[in-house]
C-alpha cells in the first residue's frame, strides 16, 4: 500500500508520512541514508524534512531521486533578516534544488515556553524582530521563486495568529500554511488552543516526534535498556533537553509507556504503528514527521498507514491519557 497524500497547499500534495533527516550523516552513513530515502520514495513518501542544524550527510548531498513531486522542507534558525535569507540560499545549494517547497521558521525569535516548559514567564521576554519584518524577508524569497510556501515550528497560538494577521493584505505570498509542533500519545498540547486556531485559519499540523524520541516504540522497556545504537543510549549525557523530558526513570512516563504498549499488543498492532496511527487520525494533522535509522524501522512506520484504530482502541488510549495526561509536553 502506497502512503496516501494530502493537500498541504492548493498545488502541493504531500505524503501523510514525512521522513526527517536528523540522523543522516550522524547515525547513518551516506549509503545508509540513500537506502532509506529510496525505500521511503518507493513507498510513496514524497515529503522530506531537513533543517539548518542537521544538514550533513545525505540530506545535504542531494538525492538524484528527489526531483519535482518530492517536497523538501527546510527549517531556519533565527537572526532575521540576514540569517534567514542566508540559510535559504545555502539550503538550496545543499539540496541541489532551485527552490524550497516549504520553508519553516524553526522556532520563535521571541521568548516562548517550549521543550518541556508549560508556563509563560513574562520576566524572560527580550527584544525580538517583529512579525512584519520576518514576513517581509520570507515574502521576498517567495516572490523570487526561492520558496513556495511558508510554515512555522514550535509556535504558540499567539504567534500563529500574529503571523497570519500580519500577512493579511501585505505579505500575501508569505501566508502560513503549516505549523510543525510536537504531537504524540505523550503530548497532546496542540489540542489546547492551537488546534482551534489551525482549524479556523486552515493551517495544517506537521506533527513531529510522533514516537516521543522512540520511547513509544517500547524498545527502552527491555531489561538491557534498549539497543546500544539507539539515540537515547548513543548520545546519553549529551542531549540534556531530550533526556530530561523523555526518560523512563520518570515513573509516570514508564507506566504510560507500558500501558500504551500493552494496548498495541492486545490488538495485534506494533507499538510504533499504533502511536503513529494515533497521530494520523487527528483531523488537523497533514503529515507525521518521523525519523529512522534502519529499514525495518521504516517498515514499522509505513505499516501505520494501514492501521485502523477502532472506537474500542481509541477509548483505551483515552483512558490512559486521562490517567497520565501529557507527561512529555
Amino acid at each position: 500500500m502506497a502512503v496516501p497524500l494530502v493537500n498541504l497547499a492548493p498545488d502541493m500534495a504531500v505524503s501523510r508520512l514525512c521522513l526527517g533527516t536528523m540522523t543522516f550523516g550522524e547515525q547513518n552513513s551516506l549509503p545508509q541514508s540513500f537506502q532509506l530515502l529510496d525505500r521511503a520514495f518507493e513507498s510513496g513518501i514524497n515529503f522530506f524534512d531537513s533543517a539548518e542544524m542537521f544538514v550533513s550527510g545525505a540530506a545535504a548531498s542531494g538525492n538524484p531521486r528527489t526531483e519535482r513531486g518530492v517536497y523538501w522542507t527546510l527549517d531556519s534558525i533565527q537572526e532575521y533578516p540576514t540569517r534567514s535569507s542566508r540559510s535559504c540560499y545555502e539550503g538550496l545549494s545543499r539540496l541541489q534544488s532551485d527552490y524550497i517547497d516549504l520553508y519553516q521558521v524553526h522556532w520563535p525569535d521571541r521568548y516562548v515556553p517550549m521543550f518541556g516548559e508549560t508556563e509563560y514567564d513574562q520576566t524572560r521576554t527580550f527584544p525580538y524582530v517583529s512579525f512584519e519584518e520576518q514576513l517581509g524577508v520570507l515574502d521576498k524569497a517567495v516572490s523570487a521563486g526561492k520558496i513556495r510556501y511558508v510554515g512555522l515550528s514550535n509556535e504558540t497560538p499567539y504567534g500563529l495568529m500574529k503571523f497570519l494577521h500580519a500577512a493579511e493584505g501585505v505579505f500575501v505570498n508569505a501566508r502560513i500554511v503549516s505549523v510543525q509542533n510536537s504531537y504524540n500519545l505523550f503530548c497532546r498540547n496542540f489540542d489546547s488552543g492551537m488546534a482551534e486556531c489551525c482549524h479556523h485559519e486552515r493551517v495544517s499540523l506537521l506533527a513531529y516526534s510522533p514516537l516521543a524520541m522512540g520511547i513509544l516504540s517500547g524498545k527502552y522497556l527491555s531489561l538491557d535498556g534498549g539497543p546500544a545504537d539507539s539515540r537515547m543510549n548513543l548520545f546519553r549525557g549529551k542531549y540534556a533537553e531530550g533526556e530530561s523530558r523523555y526518560s523512563l526513570s520518570n515513573d509516570i512516563i514508564r507506566k504510560a509507556t507500558e500501558l500504551y504498549v500493552s494496548i498495541a499488543e492486545k490488538h495485534g498492532v506494533h507499538p510504533v504503528s499504533l502511536a503513529i496511527a494515533f497521530v494520523l487520525r487527528h483531523p488537523m494533522v497533514a503529515s507525521a514527521v518521523f525519523g529512522v535509522t534502519k529499514l525495518w524501522q521504516l517498515e514499522q512506520v509505513l505499516n501505520s498507514c494501514t492501521v485502523q484504530l477502532t472506537p474500542d482502541i481509541v477509548a483505551e488510549i483515552d483512558e490512559v491519557h486521562s490517567a497520565y495526561p501529557n507527561p512529555c509536553p
